[in-house]
């Protein structure tokens, strides 16, 4: 289900009013220092001049650890725990106005306290005494958070992000028409900004009890809004479904039933990507297709201002292959997987609608019509009612019919 594959990269700051919903996002402020980088580019993007994002980004706390001035500093505000985003879009992607995040520019929260995590705590923690004076170099409260080289969660360094990782990121971004895989609709990793060796060794140098051993970079990623499904923001549908309505001018009832259905389209498609990624692999004689690892729907989603929901943090999607008899039961566990984290975010949504433009109805049958209504299109799942229920028909982009499946959604 391909989108439009159509990008804008218009000059910067300069994003044409007939753009849709150009919004301004709001968040805490934290300016981002630019320094040239080697940078590894998404191949859907080298035909567009962005030689702008061959830089890696300090936030202020950590601008000492750099060699020579900053070529740029950037009024960037926090996003996520290790992130920080423009407010005002940079690109059109596929229709919708897109802002860059800087994944991997340091986070402000001990792992191990309560502490907050800053340049000075930075001092104790590294075992580098130039570093040391590096940091102690900085006069006043500087905002921003720290990149360590504390190994995290096997892949990563704590508040940074490691190549690694990020490469997976980069292989999911390159296999999408910009911003859908088959319907699956990412934020995708433009670029892989390589971190220069001397800054990387003095931030793997501040860590607790072990060190990560891979090269320290930063995702440059294209985001349709900073506003999180359930976690990880402090705007999320979730915990103030009211506030995203006002942010994103839901102001009929028309406006709310299109956002809801977009939803409910694109969460569809997220909750049956292995079969919308389904092939077969004669070399090894098994199927291959993308799952989710440690990943998850609540916080590792984006909700554009349309409603449609975007997979930001994509170092947890990767390639996995099974057997022909274990295709259906791997299927079915990805739906079981965030079904109930869809169905939070879409009970909030629906409420927040009908608080403001009134009941229409069962909640079971207005759930039932807007699945119905958003499938229509969709050639990997279909819809149809049975004696016991509603139940979506989920095909597979290896185009075999025997593997087809049927689950119930909906009970009568």
């Amino acid at each position: 289900m391909r989108v439009g594959q159509q990008a804008v990269f218009p000059e910067r700051g300069k994003l044409g009013s007939s753009d849709r919903l150009p919004l301004r996002l709001a968040g805490h402020p934290l300016p981002l220092l630019a320094y040239p980088a080697e940078t590894i580019t998404n191949r859907n993007f080298q035909r567009f001049d962005l030689g702008w994002l061959d830089r890696y980004f300090l936030p202020p706390t950590l601008t000492p650890l750099a060699d020579g001035p900053e070529v740029e500093v950037l009024d960037a505000i926090e996003d996520d725990n290790r992130s920080a985003i423009l407010p005002e879009p940079v690109a059109t992607l596929d229709g919708l106005p897109f802002y860059l995040s800087v994944k991997g520019v340091g986070s402000t929260v001990d792992p191990f306290s309560l502490r907050r995590l800053d340049s000075a705590y930075a001092t104790e923690l590294t075992d580098d005494p130039e570093v040391r004076e590096r940091l102690r170099s900085a006069s006043g409260d500087r905002p921003g958070g720290v990149i360590t080289g504390e190994l995290w969660l096997r892949g990563s360094p704590y508040g940074g992000q490691g190549l690694p990782h990020a490469m997976t990121a980069l292989r999911v971004s390159e296999r999408a028409d910009l911003t859908s895989i088959e319907g699956f609709r990412i934020a995708p990793v433009v670029k892989v900004a390589l971190l220069p060796k001397a800054v990387e060794a003095r931030l793997r140098s501040i860590h607790w009890y072990r060190k990560y051993g891979d090269r320290l970079v930063q995702e440059l990623r294209l985001v349709p809004s900073n506003v999180r499904v359930y976690f990880h923001s402090r705007s999320t549908v979730g915990n103030d479904p009211g506030r995203v309505f006002d942010l994103y001018s839901i102001d009929s009832a028309a406006k709310a039933h299109q956002f809801e259905t977009n939803f409910v389209r694109s969460g569809m498609a997220l909750l049956t990507l292995f079969a919308r990624t389904l092939t077969w692999d004669p070399a090894r004689g098994r199927y291959s297709g993308l799952d989710f690892q440690d990943v998850w729907l609540d916080k590792d989603a984006i909700l554009a201002p349309d409603g449609t929901v975007f997979f930001v943090d994509l170092e947890g999607i990767d390639l996995v292959s099974v057997e022909r008899e274990g295709v259906r039961e791997k299927m079915e566990d990805q739906i079981f997987r965030s079904l109930y984290e869809f169905m939070f975010a879409y009970e909030q949504i629906e409420g927040e609608r009908e608080r403001r433009f009134g009941s229409v109805g069962s909640r079971k049958r207005r759930f039932e019509a807007i699945v119905v209504e958003s499938l229509q299109e969709d050639p990997f799942v279909r819809t149809h009612a049975e004696a016991r229920g509603l139940a979506l028909q989920v095909r597979n982009r290896a185009g075999e019919e025997s593997l087809w499946f049927d689950f119930l959604l909906v009970d009568t």
